[in-house]
């Protein structure tokens, strides 16, 4: 793909503060539009079964919003056939309103000629014909979602639902204790949305100007990432995308940003809050590092003796800026700083604020610090914490 000269050369700190303006972290948050706002502000919210604080699709509109109220965050996501679930980053709350957009991935599945699980005669046909006559329905209401305790064991039921959700004929409509409630899509998605017929070039045009949008600013890497599209997909459609190409001051890579976000320069308020490790402020690793100069990773699926920052290690966004880490865990109304580590004395109140605000959403009257990695800072953050908690308790 041969790249278009520049329109615009960037800061790498002009930037970063149109990534977080994009992202709905600098300025104003649109708290009319609430959760629902946020939803499509970001065209996708990444689901993940890890619940500490709260699950990771709940810690995303409140880093951006605040305290809103977590059966508020629910209730927005999945009345009014609002959002759906499908496969973007991975699994991911989308708005309703990309489902056409989606056709060129159903259409990907429906012609897959290998998959990991065995679908037994009959079973698909079978799951189709309940949920029309008793749907929605979660796959223990089907008739069972595994066949042995082993996690990746699935029912022949499971791998026929989940192969109907992927082919787009079935909806997951809400989850119900984290389970996946699904109905047909006949059903579930609004009948001037319920179709195929977008070609895969503009889906994936949407896609990636969507990607642009969210991302502010964004390589041709950061973009396919958004909604894991492949890079020759991205070249296809990006010079009829409506984004602009554009250098960034150390980025030694092309770049590419929504022209809006270049009109007028990110100027606001700041959020200090605490980041689920799913935010899509950092999806990217490299993109991250590159932003911020923070080297981001989720070790819950690294042996415990390997970790370096904890379990769910949630970055600390301060002044437009990473400035910390916090591994938390819950013991009754007492939220537990197991792990913290801080970039520097300065990043002390910042990183108290983000606690006490989180420990007060999640109906914890105390907070406990335990580990820090300089031990000297030990010491004055958790009195910061003391303080910060009776601020929040006096407003």
């Amino acid at each position: 793909m041969t790249t278009p000269p520049p329109t615009t050369d960037l800061s790498a700190d002009e930037a970063r503060r149109i990534v977080l303006r994009a992202q709905g972290f600098l300025g104003t948050p649109d708290r009319r539009a609430g959760v629902r706002g946020v939803l499509r502000h970001l065209g996708a919210v990444q689901l993940d079964t890890i619940s500490v604080l709260a699950r990771s699709h709940e810690l995303i509109p409140y880093a951006r919003l605040g305290a809103v109220g977590r059966k508020k965050v629910e209730s927005a996501y999945w009345t009014d056939t609002h959002a759906f679930e499908y496969w973007s980053h991975a699994a991911c709350i989308l708005p309703i309103e990309e489902w056409p957009h989606f056709a060129f991935r159903r259409r990907a599945y429906r012609s897959r000629p290998h998959w990991n699980h065995q679908l037994p005669d009959g079973t698909y046909d079978q799951v189709i014909k309940q949920l029309r006559t008793e749907g929605p329905l979660t796959a223990t209401e089907l008739g069972g979602a595994k066949k042995t305790s082993e996690w990746w064991d699935w029912s022949g039921t499971k791998v026929a639902v989940e192969r109907a959700l992927m082919y787009g004929e079935v909806v997951c409509v809400e989850r119900r204790g984290w389970k996946r409630v699904y109905d047909l899509a006949e059903r579930a998605v609004p009948a001037d949305l319920l179709h195929d017929e977008l070609d895969d070039a503009e889906c994936l045009r949407r896609l990636v100007r969507l990607a642009g949008q969210s991302l502010g600013v964004g390589t041709r890497a950061d973009i396919a990432d958004y909604h894991r599209l492949k890079g020759e997909q991205v070249d296809a459609v990006i010079a009829d995308s409506g984004l602009v190409p554009v250098t960034v001051e150390g980025w030694g890579k092309p770049a590419w940003a929504d022209p809006a976000a270049l009109e007028t320069p990110p100027r606001g308020r700041h959020r200090t809050t605490l980041l689920s490790p799913f935010d899509s402020l950092i999806w990217e690793r490299a993109r991250t590092e590159r932003i911020f100069g923070f080297t981001h990773r989720l070790e819950a699926y690294v042996p415990k003796p390997k970790r370096i920052y904890g379990y769910f290690a949630m970055p600390v966004l301060a002044g437009g800026r990473l400035v910390g880490r916090v591994d938390p865990a819950r013991e009754g109304s007492t939220l537990v700083a197991r792990q913290v580590t801080l970039d520097g004395p300065k990043a002390v109140p910042a990183v108290a604020q983000a606690l006490a605000e989180a420990a007060s959403w999640v109906n914890c009257t105390d907070i406990r610090v335990e580990r820090v990695d300089a031990p000297d800072l030990r010491e004055p953050l958790a009195k910061e914490v003391t303080g910060a908690l009776t601020a929040a308790a006096l407003r």
